[in-house]
């Protein structure tokens, strides 16, 4: 989300908004938590200076593959780059993707990345954002083939995902492996909707791209945010639940957060959802712990925690909605963070200027941070926004800094993708790889089994 800041609300919102934040039980103070951090090793640093361009982060998972994906904004950067990490401590660009033309397209450019695995095969899909009045606003993401890597001849495009319906492209896109077997995606759109594509259609040819469903969004009218009137979904995360059988998808929907089971992709049912909740301006992005019991949401804006929500009511249907949280953490009180990757019991932030975190939820109530990395020494006013700049030539908004986080779960890697200097490989001490039955839980997390995926029983 690149918006306004929340600092354009009148006093009495933002005093609403504090009084709510100094109600909730939140992580230790520093001085507490400072005895109980982690070391982090900065390992590895690449990145281009001069201006903002970097957005989100993909790191794929595989032995063998070490390769990251780094998404680029604002012309003549619209693209992505390709990074080597064979060696950690020394990344390296081997390939990179701009879109023709860059000087005639409008608009963010390209977002969010994700790779998928199909037939052997290894592909990353590129979002992309173009605004009517220059070229392939109706273009929603592009993929490519990256089998060959590290042979940056054999990369090619296959393919561009239009949704002429709902021009503006897809701002986050979130790639599954569905129980069924199918490899899906789900995307935003500029709709009241998301789309849902199979990504097989997509490679073999079809006319609407694989487009198999919709997943409405339930609200009959939005609400105001602190960005305004918005409508639709910002972003998602899907998971397998072992316990009710289920495919879950996670949507953030703007005016709250809207669970449902997909079990039948091309018919999604809404198992619950989480609105109405004291001082919750918009709903950014929402996880889930393995065994769907917690959600964490992200709000991004400032003034407002990350909150930790118990499930477990709504998803068995012994409520409609869930309206509290039971939980929450901040960097600090006027922080503002992004996004975040589950790895039970830990939660991985980008949190934008105050760089990467890591807090853990083994007592969903008290989240406690663990670690902590600082990725940004600029300008503490400037950032990413979509109003003219100042006077002197500075865009002032809190949108810098940290902006996308992922973890390699075999060796418990950690890159982040800051806006204004790139990627960083980090190690977290004592954080030697992630598998959930090590922790008892499902070995459920963002990461994808392409090749087995979850298993569900028919009965």
């Amino acid at each position: 989300m690149i918006r306004p800041t929340v600092g354009t609300l009148d006093r009495s919102v933002r005093a609403l908004l504090l009084s709510v934040f100094a109600a909730l039980p939140l992580a230790p103070s520093a001085s507490a938590q400072a005895q109980a951090e982690r070391d982090v090793e900065l390992v590895g640093q690449l990145g281009e200076t001069g201006g903002l361009t970097y957005t989100d982060i993909e790191i794929e998972q595989e032995p063998g593959r070490p390769y990251v994906y780094l998404s680029r904004i604002y012309s003549p950067n619209y693209g992505f780059d390709v990074v080597s990490i064979s060696n950690p401590s020394a990344p390296e660009v081997i390939y990179r993707w701009r879109i023709e033309n860059p000087e005639l397209h409008l608009g963010l450019g390209a977002m969010d990345s994700k790779y998928f695995k199909l037939d052997g095969r290894y592909y990353i899909i590129q979002s992309v954002q173009f605004a009517p009045g220059g070229p392939d606003a109706d273009v929603g993401a592009i993929v490519f083939d990256v089998t060959g890597l590290p042979d940056a001849s054999t990369v090619r495009e296959v393919g561009r995902i239009r949704a002429p319906d709902t021009p503006g492209g897809f701002h986050n896109i979130f790639a599954y492996k569905h129980s069924d077997g199918r490899a899906l995606l789900f995307t935003t759109t500029g709709g009241r909707h998301a789309n849902v594509y199979d990504l097989r259609m997509f490679l073999g040819g079809d006319e609407q791209y694989g487009l198999i469903g919709r997943v409405p969004w339930p609200a009959t009218a939005p609400d105001m945010t602190p960005y305004g009137p918005l409508e639709g979904y910002h972003d998602f995360y899907a998971a397998f639940d072992p316990g009710s059988n289920r495919d879950l998808l996670y949507g953030a929907g703007y005016n709250g957060y809207y669970i449902y089971d997909v079990s039948v992709p091309e018919a999604p049912t809404l198992a619950t959802s989480i609105v109405g909740v004291l001082g919750l301006q918009i709903a950014h992005t929402l996880t889930a712990t393995p065994d769907a019991k917690y959600g964490v949401g992200q709000t991004e804006y400032v003034y407002s925690p990350v909150r930790v929500y118990d499930l477990r009511a709504g998803l068995a249907g012994e409520v409609q909605t869930i309206s509290e949280e039971i939980g929450a953490w901040s960097s600090s009180w006027d922080g503002i963070s992004h996004n975040n990757e589950m790895r039970w019991p830990y939660v991985f932030v980008s949190s934008y200027k105050e760089g990467m975190h890591v807090f853990d939820i083994s007592d969903p109530k008290k989240p406690v941070t663990v670690a902590h990395y600082d990725t940004y020494h600029g300008n503490p006013e400037e950032g990413i926004g979509i109003g003219p700049t100042d006077p002197d030539g500075i865009m002032r908004s809190p949108f810098n800094g940290a902006f996308g986080i992922d973890v390699r779960n075999y060796d418990g890697l950690v890159v982040v993708s800051d806006v204004a200097t790139g990627l960083y490989v980090l190690r977290v001490d004592g954080f030697n790889g992630w598998n959930g039955a090590d922790h008892g839980m499902p070995n459920i997390s963002s990461v994808q089994d392409w090749d087995n995926g979850p298993r569900r029983i028919i009965p």
